[in-house]
């Protein structure tokens, strides 16, 4: 074994059970692991340096194929289904030995040693096994880069296998198809097979995070982050494609972090040390921050297309819709060092209504924050994701983050209640979605309203405005705010047809009240009297 970077002798494998292969890339830097990554062919640079991969078959997250392994010492506490499916300890046994001799069996292996928490009293260590220097690299600027001297005491707590070309049995590994992310607590270890797409690194991750922190009493939440220059932090909910990491990277504000973080005694803390934002139809002029830590040496592209030269062609959706850019978070020009901050002043819940009939902005009661959270709720559309018809189809994710919640959803939600109770946090429902009609008839909410609303609901301004009730959910809108359209406030004003309007808000309703049966009896009182429902 050959150890090329900073790390104890001998120590790049170790906790890992991976053993024989010939040369082993230990934490190098990025511009190692680009040497690397062109010298095998893995992709190509842009024609502004940063490096281009793709990753074939998967282009997203691979729902169907995780599975938690079930280890006695865990079984009570999962919330078992469609999201944590179970893997028999036997199972998961015999396909991680795979995997680790498959990995052994590998010319070259890279290795990175990295933390998720920037809070020191909550984060953990990870080490990373993998076969190619790009998914090293995703990993390197997805998470906290320890210093060398960190790294010299370096003792992992989970470890990730990542044998991306290895495919598994099913008939042998007790999974749906060739692709496996196995995640073992009480191994504390995840193996990820068959898929290239790197996003299932950070995702894994994240599920570790959202099981560890609540017995600390830390709430894990799938949200952005950012601090106002009054040192007021915000929060901001929200599924892909509601604007999430677009909203949280204002410049007038310093980012946090734009998509992980923990809710503590203490304040807020990113979980992360980048960004991993969507860039399908990414704007210069609307998202420049976005823009320009795409455009530059050091960040990673998954799935965007360029031409001969490199140029990027962020339009081209002829691999996903979901292209992704990756990097560290100190591209972003205006962030908050060290990735901590205090308590809360804002909570924002994004959603992007394909229907068109929720308001830009909506002030929530601590009831109705929530069932909202436990909602969430957002529409897509076939232009935003495959496989999607004509019309809107309505989305709902438990505490914005189902995928990746391996306890019961009630957990996270008394957390949070508790949370905004105990710090008082006001909460906002923000929606980045359409307006004058759904989609295909209305048009996208304009980005400078949503911001300028977003401005007024954080620096206080929107508090002293006059609010109504709208009628069909029940929430808090502002009859009139100085800059916004009154037709643009009421989003019936906005829709040229009042009765089609009607029909559809109605149709949003029952959405909405089907949903909430699937969490009712996890709820108090006062939540299911907020819950939206139609009229007597």
């Amino acid at each position: 074994m050959t150890s090329t970077a900073t790390a104890r002798p001998g120590s790049a494998l170790a906790g890992t059970g991976v053993a024989g292969s010939a040369t082993v890339h230990a934490n190098l830097t990025a511009a190692g692991l680009y040497a690397h990554a062109l010298r095998r062919g893995e992709g190509r640079l842009s024609a502004d340096g940063a490096f281009m991969a793709i990753t074939g078959q998967h282009t997203g997250r691979s729902v169907q194929d995780k599975f938690v392994v079930d280890d006695p010492e865990v079984h009570d506490a999962i919330w078992w289904g469609k999201i944590n499916q179970p893997l028999p300890v036997a199972k998961f046994e015999g396909f991680s030995a795979k995997v680790r001799s498959w990995l052994g069996a590998r010319g070259e292996l890279f290795t990175q040693d990295l933390f998720a928490g920037a809070d020191t009293g909550h984060r953990i260590k990870v080490r990373l096994v993998t076969t190619n220097a790009w998914h090293a690299l995703f990993a390197r600027n997805m998470f906290i880069r320890p210093t060398a001297e960190e790294l010299k005491t370096f003792e992992p707590d989970f470890f990730i296998l990542h044998a991306p070309e290895y495919e598994a049995s099913p008939a042998e590994d007790g999974c749906r198809t060739s692709t496996l992310i196995a995640l073992s607590f009480a191994k504390r270890t995840i193996c990820i097979a068959g898929t290239s797409y790197a996003g299932e690194i950070k995702k894994s991750i994240f599920t570790v995070m959202n099981w560890l922190l609540p017995e600390r009493g830390v709430l894990p939440m799938h949200c952005s982050a950012n601090l106002g220059k009054g040192g007021d932090t915000a929060l901001f909910f929200g599924l892909s494609g509601t604007g999430k990491t677009t909203l949280s990277s204002d410049p007038e504000r310093s980012l946090i972090g734009d998509d992980e973080h923990g809710w503590s005694d203490t304040g807020v803390f990113n979980f992360e040390g980048g960004c991993y934002a969507k860039v399908i139809k990414l704007s210069k002029e609307a998202e420049p921050q976005i823009w320009d830590a795409s455009h530059r040496f050091g960040a990673v592209l998954e799935n965007v297309h360029g031409d001969e030269h490199g140029v990027l062609d962020l339009d081209d959706n002829r691999y996903t819709e979901n292209t992704r850019s990756c990097y560290p978070i100190e591209f972003i020009p205006n962030i908050v060092t060290g990735g901590q901050a205090g308590k809360p002043k804002n909570v924002v819940m994004l959603t992007a209504d394909a229907f068109g009939v929720l308001p830009p902005i909506a002030k929530l009661s601590a009831a109705q924050a929530m069932y909202h959270f436990m909602s969430g709720y957002t529409a897509r559309v076939a232009g935003t994701e495959k496989g999607l018809g004509k019309e809107p189809q309505a989305t709902f994710s438990t505490c914005f983050g189902a995928p990746f919640l391996p306890r019961h959803p009630e957990v996270y939600g008394r957390m949070l209640a508790e949370r905004i109770a105990k710090d008082g946090a006001d909460v906002w429902l923000v929606n980045t979605g359409w307006t004058g009609g759904a989609y295909g008839t209305g048009k996208r909410m304009s980005i400078q309203h949503t911001r300028a609303l977003l401005r007024a609901a954080l620096d206080g301004s929107l508090a002293k405005v006059e609010f109504v009730r709208d009628p069909f959910f029940g929430l808090m809108i502002p009859k009139a705010v100085p800059g916004i359209p009154d037709n643009v406030l009421n989003p019936r004003d906005s829709w040229a047809d009042k009765a089609a309007y009607d029909k559809q808000a109605k149709h949003l309703v029952g959405l909405f009240e089907k949903n909430f049966e699937t969490f009712a009896g996890a709820v108090g009182d006062d939540v299911k009297a907020a819950a939206i429902k139609a009229a007597a």
